[in-house]
C-alpha cells in the first residue's frame, strides 16, 4: 500500500496508474454493455432472444437448482426471474446459465447458481425481512434476495465494482436494493439490527460485528475457513448463537479493509 501511494506521487500531474486506466476501462465496457442490453430489449429481435434466456434459466434451475434438493418455491421462482446473463460481462454471457462461477471484472467472481439458491433458501426468507448482503460483486446474489426480501442492503469493498452493481440494479429495476462501498467486516451499523445476513467471502471465523448487527431469532448464512471451508447457518438466540455446518464450499477470502475480494 505505501509503496503504492509512493509510486503515484512520482508521476507527471494528472497521470492515472495503468492499473486505474484498465479499473475505469473495465468500468466502461461493462456499463456500455449493459446499456445496450436494455436498448437492444426493445428491438424487434429481444422477445427471441428473451424466449431463449429463459430457456435456459428454466433448464438452470430444473437440472442444476431443483436437481440438487433445493425446494423453497419462492427461491426458485426468484431464480428463474433473474437475468443472470446481464449480470456478467458480455464475453462470458452465453456461459451465464451455466452450473459454474464466472468472471466479472477486477479479478473478481460471480457465484455459480446452484450455491446462490441454497444460501438464498438457508435464510428461510418470507418476505417482509430487512436483509444484508456482504460482497456484492456484480449485484447478482443481491437481485435474487430482493424478490426474497422487503428490502436489501449490500456492501462491496471494491468501487469499481460498488458503482456499476448500484447502476445495473437500478436500471433494471430493482429498487429495494441499497448498494454500500465498505468493509464488510464493519456491516451497516446504522440499519441494524437486520433480520439476516449473507456473506458470499470466507472469514476465517465467524464476524462478531455482523452477528452483533443480526437480530434476535435473524440468521446469518456464511462460510467460514481458511483452506478448508464450511458453510453455516448460524441462528442468534437468546441465550447465544446456535451454528448449523451445512456443506463444504470453496469461496475467496474475506479480509478487511482494501485488501477485500468479495464473490
Amino acid at each position: 500500500m505505501g509503496s503504492g501511494g509512493q509510486g503515484q506521487g512520482s508521476r507527471s500531474s494528472g497521470e492515472a496508474s495503468p492499473a486505474a486506466r484498465n479499473l475505469v476501462k473495465e468500468r466502461q465496457l461493462c456499463l456500455a454493455a449493459l446499456v445496450s442490453l436494455v436498448v437492444f430489449a426493445g428491438s424487434p429481435w429481444a422477445s427471441d432472444v428473451d424466449l431463449a434466456m429463459g430457456e435456459r434459466r428454466e433448464r438452470m434451475v430444473r437440472e442444476q437448482i431443483q436437481a440438487r434438493g433445493v425446494k423453497d418455491p419462492r427461491v426458485l421462482e426468484a431464480m428463474r426471474r433473474v437475468p443472470r446473463h446481464m449480470f456478467v460481462p458480455p464475453s462470458v454471457a452465453s456461459k451465464a446459465y451455466q452450473d459454474s462461477p464466472l468472471p466479472i471484472g477486477h479479478g473478481q467472481t460471480i457465484s455459480q447458481p446452484f450455491i446462490v439458491a441454497y444460501m438464498c433458501e438457508a435464510l428461510g426468507l418470507e418476505g417482509h425481512e430487512k436483509v444484508l448482503e456482504i460482497g456484492t460483486g456484480s449485484g447478482y446474489h443481491a437481485a435474487v434476495l430482493s424478490l426474497l426480501a422487503r428490502e436489501v442492503y449490500t456492501i462491496e469493498i471494491l468501487e469499481p465494482l460498488a458503482d456499476e452493481a448500484r447502476e445495473r440494479l437500478q436500471v433494471l429495476g430493482y429498487d429495494n436494493v441499497t448498494v454500500v462501498c465498505g468493509d464488510g467486516y464493519q456491516g451497516l451499523a446504522q440499519q441494524a439490527p437486520f433480520d439476516a445476513i449473507v456473506v458470499t467471502a470466507a472469514p476465517p471465523e465467524i464476524p462478531q460485528e455482523l452477528m452483533r448487527q443480526l437480530k434476535t431469532g435473524g440468521r446469518m448464512v456464511v462460510p467460514v475457513g481458511e483452506g478448508t471451508q464450511e458453510l453455516l447457518r448460524i441462528t442468534r438466540t437468546e441465550q447465544g448463537a446456535r451454528v448449523e455446518r451445512l456443506l463444504p464450499v470453496r469461496f475467496v477470502p474475506m479480509v478487511p479493509g482494501g485488501q477485500n475480494r468479495s464473490r
